[in-house]
């Protein structure tokens, strides 16, 4: 789970200052999905079963990427910035994970779920790895997909005038998702050829979206492509359109506080989010259980609102920290637990003294090698975008005025 941008990419100023409480959610996020990888290899006995605790980052990621991203996006009025900065931010540290990992697979084989052929090299490309069926070479990329099928249909939905409906969009997914867990039970469009397809359109449509040229029709093209992987080409459509109707439904927490909406859609979108995998082929994980997908669901909401509420208060520096560096956590940590896990053995049965050494060990790694990775690549790379985002294309005043 970037920044969210999961999972912990998306980090466009507000009144001149980055919003702690969002940074600190981004932290509790990448906190999350790390101990949901770290505790069954190296502490099973503290993981809890109740709830799903990496789901739960997850979905606390989505909600922070839904509030801050659609208005990021309107108020620059310039879809060129938008896509050179998301492009600068999610990126570069996502690549060099991804060489890392191959690197590693000199002496660690890349994991099965990942195709030896071109169509994984265009999911890798795209990040639409989890909508084109295809395994990511970090356990934890599958969430980027959401994050790039959203920022996609945020973007159609911003050119074609429509981008306001927020709540609407959560209720209709959040029913989307229902409808395909009752009836879908995995993907329609199969093989290896929406990877290829959806590379090729992305990749075309990206250079008109920044260049200006027929960046209308990109965006449509783009969108439509987007929804049509999301629902017939994902894993598991339900839980695509659950994450969008998610998403969407942290915008229309925005707009209420902008007082240009409700809150019954929010609450609308999550009953409809709760119910969509009672009925689906999934319904025997443990996690979409009514018991733990509903516990998952309440405490990511609660986790949410809580920070919301304090967010005029001093949050813990440590915490905003974390939340800062929370992109590089997200992607970094689970090729790193692979390789420790190589060199140091099954730890399950070892004392609690050897487990909780090990795991704090590892945690202060992970933590030490995302401050470098994010005060190296990161922000270099982000400063980068925004140089090149600064000269505004050919018709970007026109479409923020138009707004």
């Amino acid at each position: 789970m970037s920044s969210t941008t999961p999972i912990g990419a998306d980090s466009p100023p507000t009144s001149g200052a980055r919003l702690a409480w969002l940074d600190a959610l981004r932290g509790i996020g990448a906190v999350a999905v790390l101990l949901e990888h770290l505790l069954p290899w190296f502490m099973p006995a503290l993981r809890p079963y109740w709830f799903n605790l990496g789901m739960y980052g997850v979905l606390v990621f989505f909600l922070v990427s839904g509030y801050i991203i659609p208005v990021s996006l309107e108020r620059r009025g310039d879809v060129r910035a938008f896509w050179i900065s998301r492009v600068f931010r999610l990126y570069p540290i996502y690549l060099l994970v991804a060489a890392a990992v191959l690197v590693m697979a000199i002496w660690m084989p890349v994991r099965e779920q990942v195709p030896r052929d071109l169509s994984s090299v265009s999911a890798h490309a795209t990040m639409l790895l989890d909508v084109v069926h295809l395994g990511g070479l970090a356990d934890t990329m599958w969430t980027l997909s959401y994050e790039m099928v959203f920022y996609l249909v945020v973007t159609a939905l911003f050119v074609g005038g429509a981008h306001r409906a927020s709540g609407t969009y959560a209720v209709g997914f959040g029913a989307v998702a229902v409808v395909a867990g009752l009836l879908l039970t995995g993907p329609l469009l199969t093989g290896p050829w929406p990877a290829y397809v959806s590379g090729v359109v992305f990749f075309a449509g990206l250079v008109c979206l920044i260049s200006g040229r027929f960046r209308n029709v990109a965006a449509y093209v783009l969108g439509a492509m987007a929804l049509v992987l999301l629902i017939f080409s994902g894993f598991v459509p339900w839980l695509g359109a659950a994450i969008l109707a998610v998403m969407f439904a942290g915008t229309a927490i925005r707009r209420w506080e902008q007082g240009a909406g409700g809150l019954w859609p929010v609450a609308a979108a999550t009953v409809l989010v709760a119910l969509a995998p009672v009925w689906s082929e999934q319904a025997g994980w443990w996690w979409v259980r009514p018991g733990p997908w509903f516990a998952t669901m309440a405490l990511a909401g609660v986790t949410f609102a809580v920070a919301m509420a304090l967010r005029e208060r001093r949050l813990p520096r440590f915490l905003v920290w974390l939340g800062l560096v929370s992109y590089s956590i997200y992607l970094l940590h689970h090729p790193l637990l692979r390789l420790t896990h190589a060199v140091v053995g099954d730890v399950r049965d070892a004392g609690q003294v050897v487990q909780l050494s090990l795991s704090a060990a590892f945690v202060l790694v992970v933590l030490g090698l995302s401050l470098l990775t994010h005060r190296y690549v990161e922000l270099p790379m982000q400063r980068l975008g925004r140089r090149l985002a600064r000269r505004p294309s050919s018709g970007s005043r026109e479409v923020a005025s138009s707004r």
